[in-house]
């Protein structure tokens, strides 16, 4: 399966490191400017509405998932892309949206299979009045 072929190029915790690091707003945009250019982390820090030691967390959860890397250079921290660590999460996000093209596609054959194994039942946004137990009508949408 496709799954256990992601689990044999990537460890569990790879995985866990790349979406927590994409999971967050502030963290893809320091991807994302760090991909055009080095910043150092108080350059960064200057850039968003928050205190430095956040900034620095912030940069240690990318440098953890491979997709930054820092370098000393003086009294400053420079944060720059680490492209490896890029494209190592372009090929596992590729995979995955293999993987999800297949399960839609997949769904889709079944709902086909279904609309096509029950003739006469009602397509959805069809509307059918019934009665209830009670005498009463009730709308019953899509039902049969």
């Amino acid at each position: 399966m496709v799954v256990d072929q992601l689990r044999a190029q990537h460890s569990e915790q790879e995985i866990d490191r790349l979406f927590q690091a994409f999971a967050d707003t502030t963290r893809r945009d320091i991807v994302r400017r760090v991909t055009v250019g080095e910043y150092s982390v108080s350059g960064l820090a200057a850039l968003y509405a928050m205190s430095f030691a956040a900034v620095q967390k912030h940069v240690a959860v990318l440098e953890r998932a491979s997709l930054v890397a820092k370098e000393k250079r003086g009294r400053e921290q420079i944060v720059r892309a680490n492209h490896d660590g890029l494209q190592r999460a372009r090929r596992l996000l590729d995979e995955y949206e293999v993987i999800w093209r297949q399960r839609a596609d997949r769904i889709a054959d079944l709902l086909a299979e279904t609309a096509t194994a029950k003739p006469g039942r009602i397509q959805a946004g069809n509307t059918k009045t019934s009665k209830t137990e009670t005498g009463k009508s009730k709308d019953r949408k899509g039902l049969s």
